[in-house]
């Protein structure tokens, strides 16, 4: 299981950790990645998906899933959300 958000793309950064004598050592930051299930309203469907606490924060401030899909591009999204977001499209279209 990689740690990438799924709806934000989000992963992990690299650092140092410095010592009070300035002395570097590599070390890795990840995000805080929950699994949640998010309900799509166009769908009428739940999913389940691996979301940064701060990925969950900006789907619900945009209003929920279907209008974060439809706002995202496809490269930072994980295979499942870009299928969620296809039969979205298909919905829209009819």
């Amino acid at each position: 299981m990689s740690r990438i958000c799924e709806l934000t793309g989000k992963g992990r950064q690299t650092g140092h950790n410095v010592s009070h004598a300035n002395n570097k050592t590599k070390r890795v930051f990840l995000p805080n990645l929950q699994n949640v299930t998010l309900m799509s309203e166009g769908l009428d469907r739940s999913f389940k998906f691996r979301v940064s606490t701060n990925g969950l924060r900006s789907v619900e401030h945009v209003g929920g899933l279907d209008n974060w899909l439809l706002k995202t591009a496809d490269e930072k999204l994980s295979v499942t959300a870009v299928k969620v977001k296809r039969e979205l499209k298909k919905l829209q279209a009819a």
